[in-house]
């Protein structure tokens, strides 16, 4: 089932067909012209076979108490191949590189507001229940509006979701934060030769957005591998 919008009150309540830019939509804006332009990026895209992670999920929720969602998944995912990967949280400082310590993990919401980006902080520290928790309530809070500058602050890493929307693939902007942007499609049923024999498996797409300033395609290549891997053999993720 995707997702379903909801009547845009914002239009219903204009008396033109100009539209001025919300706080939110100017910040984001500016932030993502400044990224276009200063970050030379390259793309990677892959599919992954998340059947067996989709099958966990139900038991999951009665074993650790906590709707597992997909993006929780992703999260942890993200978090582990970044620990292996310090490249990927990279950041230009002038002539030289940083890699920061900190594995700080900003999922796109949207919010009644507009997109909004709550970071999930040292990701790599957290099992997959305490993600599931912290994202569920960020969340929350970003659809009620409570999100505060400390919920939206230090990412790392990116990632944004547009499978609930039936999207296949897509290229996210690198937010400037970060050096890298996760792009997650529809899981969709495909046949593909397995055992001797055919059958229906969820394939699902990732795409690799990166700086290339930090990041070079072979080191990119690896760090998108070892996140499709992860998602394919989800019993490490828990």
């Amino acid at each position: 089932m995707y997702f379903k919008p909801e009547k845009d009150v914002y239009l219903e309540n204009l008396d033109s067909k100009i539209l001025p830019l919300t706080n939110i939509q100017k910040i984001i804006a500016k932030r993502m012209s400044a990224s276009k332009h200063n970050k030379p990026c390259f793309y990677l895209e892959a599919k992954a076979d998340i059947t067996d992670m989709m099958y966990l999920r139900p038991t999951l929720k009665k074993q650790l108490g906590v709707k597992i969602t997909t993006n929780s998944f992703y999260i942890v995912a993200l978090a582990h191949a970044v620990r292996e990967f310090p490249r990927m949280a990279g950041k230009v400082n002038g002539d030289s590189v940083t890699l920061r310590e900190d594995i700080n993990i900003g999922f796109a919401v949207n919010a009644p507001h507009g997109l909004v980006v709550p970071v999930i902080k040292h990701a790599d520290r957290k099992n997959l229940a305490d993600i599931a928790r912290e994202e569920k309530d960020l969340t929350e809070k970003a659809r009620s509006n409570q999100l505060t500058l400390d919920d939206m602050a230090e990412e790392t890493v990116a990632l944004s979701n547009l499978g609930s929307y039936g999207v296949d693939s897509f290229i996210g902007i690198v937010p400037p934060p970060a050096s890298t942007i996760l792009s997650v499609g529809n899981a969709f049923n495909t046949v593909v030769p397995q055992h001797n024999g055919f059958e229906a498996r969820k394939i699902l797409s990732l795409t690799l957005a990166v700086d290339h300033r930090i990041i070079d395609y072979f080191y990119a290549a690896e760090f998108l591998c070892h996140v499709k891997k992860r998602l394919e053999m989800p019993q490490y993720l828990i």
